[in-house]
């Protein structure tokens, strides 16, 4: 499955997220990840569009979790970026073509259809069994358990 690189900014900018106590603003998220503060924004509102990220006004202002970390899945995400519909889209090709099968004997998704729509399903299933709280702490386990606090002082000005 090809999933648009918003989805691992978006990823990336949940997990910062969870590490911080206040608002953090769209372009210190940018500046964090050293990408376009334009582009990430088209996430950030893909994120808001879809409830999972709050824009909080003000001179203090910036992007909040809406839920727990816990309650938003890595499918919650890639849906929120790159949109619910499915990845694969039968065209019917087997009604095509010199041996084409004629559309009345077409009662059943063909074989192609059936395997991929059953791997974008398992797919879809393993998404939806990994929240952000769980990349979280994978962060933790895999950078240590400074890496997000150290991420939550630089946010905040506390460190560079």
């Amino acid at each position: 499955m090809k999933m648009s690189g918003g989805v691992e900014w978006a990823l990336h900018c949940c997990v910062v997220l969870t590490a911080s106590h206040t608002p953090v603003p769209a372009a210190k998220l940018a500046e964090l990840h050293d990408v376009s503060s334009s582009y990430l924004a088209k996430q950030l509102q893909a994120l808001a569009r879809a409830g999972l990220i709050h824009s909080v006004q003000g001179k203090s202002g910036g992007y909040v979790l809406t839920r727990a970390p816990e309650s938003i899945t890595l499918l919650d995400v890639v849906q929120a970026v790159d949109g619910p519909g499915r990845t694969f889209v039968c065209t019917e090709i087997r009604q095509r073509g010199p041996f084409a099968t004629p559309a009345d004997a077409c009662t059943t998704p063909c074989p192609v259809s059936r395997a991929m729509w059953a791997a974008e399903d398992a797919w879809r299933q393993a998404l939806a069994a990994v929240t952000i709280a769980d990349l979280a702490r994978d962060v933790d386990a895999t950078s240590g358990p400074e890496a997000l606090v150290g991420i939550q002082a630089w946010l905040t000005g506390g460190a560079s």
